[in-house]
């Protein structure tokens, strides 16, 4: 008797479980009808825990896969960028097929205005899933103290992005490891050729020559500095926050003998002495940094670094002047903390302000989509040795940071700029009429 009522026992909660399950799948559905209706493109499918379905696409472009049902309500509850990014990161949920397309969708429900009905019956729905009790990951605090953008606070938060490791980089990074936007003829060129492209590019409208002294803030590995000396024969220092980048820096210099042209040294531009000022400086990527209350500072020592009559650029991200974000930022928190983007006419505005006269400005962003999207594609086709190099989580962020970059790209939300600056002696820049010879 006491085996038979156990059993009937447990059949009952088999049942129980059964029957909450198929509930949870029912509201899934119920919700996903709810949250897309008005979208047309519905070319994708989504795939429950259970494995039910819910598709509107004969050859879907890709599959949103909950591993669990208390993912949906960790989504959508907060309906923010950051809910949905770290149910990815976490292993909540997967995509099968084209991450790229993934972003329109999640345009969509960060956009839809909600009417008080709809929010009324996507809580209700919400609800009848269980909630997640699971903890993040403690790894990926970047632990940044004291004031912001304070000199030891900045270098805790590059050293969080750029010192995560050497090897995982160079699988989906050129040979030169340039972790910048490239520059490409045409979409069919290749990664490597659009990066050396993108080096000339910014030595052509600098302007280079032999002999000059030439600053790059922000160095990286070392490689505009390594090709402006081994090409246009000037004398570079490159400045970064990273010990990796810097120990592999010196390396390549070493090893192509130009240490008697070129060094890298540790070091935050705000501590460089303006007592000895450059020629040409480049500053590729590192503005991002900065700051916006921190900009009049970064121009006025830029300006302080750079002798009468020399140029300076600057290549860095800017955000559109219409794009407004919803929620918290899921790269602010895991990719760049402490990075800032603003629009364009805020970084030209603060440049002019300390004497900067703009001497020409330059949209890069398609090709930067163009660049991201390469990486994606040799960071994907390298997982199993990046996942040796790095945990599977933060394999996870860096392919979602850069395929959702890449889509910020395409639809204008990013920028990139490169803005070449002068400054003037006595109303002298030494600058030819035209940029012919930036393309000769």
């Amino acid at each position: 008797m006491e085996g038979r009522a156990r059993d009937i026992e447990d059949n009952a909660m088999s049942s129980a479980t059964v029957s909450a399950s198929d509930s949870a799948v029912q509201s899934a559905l119920h919700l996903f009808d709810e949250l897309f209706a008005g979208y047309t493109d519905r070319n994708f499918e989504i795939r429950l825990w259970d494995g039910a379905l819910w598709s509107h696409a004969p050859r879907p472009r890709f599959t949103l896969v909950f591993h669990h049902p208390a993912a949906l309500r960790a989504m959508f509850s907060s309906m923010s960028e950051l809910a949905f990014a770290e149910a990815f990161i976490y292993g909540d949920i997967d995509f099968e097929g084209d991450l790229q397309a993934v972003f329109s969708v999640s345009d969509f429900l960060l956009a839809r205005d909600y009417s008080l009905a709809d929010k009324l019956q996507l809580r209700r729905l919400l609800a009848q899933l269980p909630a997640s009790s699971s903890s993040r990951d403690a790894q990926h605090d970047p632990d940044l103290r004291g004031s912001l953008h304070s000199r030891d606070r900045d270098r805790r938060a590059v050293t969080y992005h750029y010192d995560l490791s050497n090897s995982f980089y160079s699988l989906w990074l050129d040979p030169r490891m340039i972790y910048s936007c490239a520059y490409f003829a045409s979409p069919a060129s290749s990664l490597d050729a659009a990066q050396v492209a993108k080096l000339d590019h910014i030595c052509r409208k600098l302007r280079l020559r032999p002999g000059d002294r030439f600053l790059d803030v922000g160095c990286g590995w070392g490689g505009l500095i390594l090709h402006a000396a081994a090409n246009y024969g000037v004398t570079a220092l490159g400045v970064t926050l990273s010990q990796q980048q810097a120990v592999l820096a010196r390396d390549r210099i070493r090893e192509a003998g130009l240490s008697d042209r070129c060094r890298v040294e540790i070091c935050d531009y705000r501590d460089l002495d303006t007592a000895q000022p450059f020629d040409k400086i480049a500053s590729v990527g590192m503005v991002e940094h900065v700051g916006e209350s921190r900009l009049p500072e970064y121009f006025q020592h830029a300006w302080n670094l750079l002798r009468a009559g020399g140029t300076f650029l600057n290549h860095g991200i800017a955000v559109s002047a219409g794009f407004r974000r919803r929620g918290a930022s899921f790269i602010d928190k895991y990719v760049f903390p402490d990075g800032e983007l603003v629009p364009i006419h805020t970084t030209v505005r603060i440049a002019q302000s300390v004497g900067f006269e703009v001497r020409d400005l330059e949209n890069l962003r398609e090709h930067y989509a163009l660049t991201l999207q390469e990486w994606v594609r040799r960071l994907e086709a390298n997982a199993g040795r990046a996942l040796q190099a790095v945990s599977e989580t933060t394999y996870r962020i860096w392919r979602l940071y850069m395929s959702g970059s890449a889509h910020g790209f395409r639809t204008g939300r990013l920028e990139l700029h490169q803005l070449l600056l002068a400054k003037p002696d006595s109303g002298r820049t030494g600058l030819p009429l035209t940029r012919a010879d930036w393309y000769a």
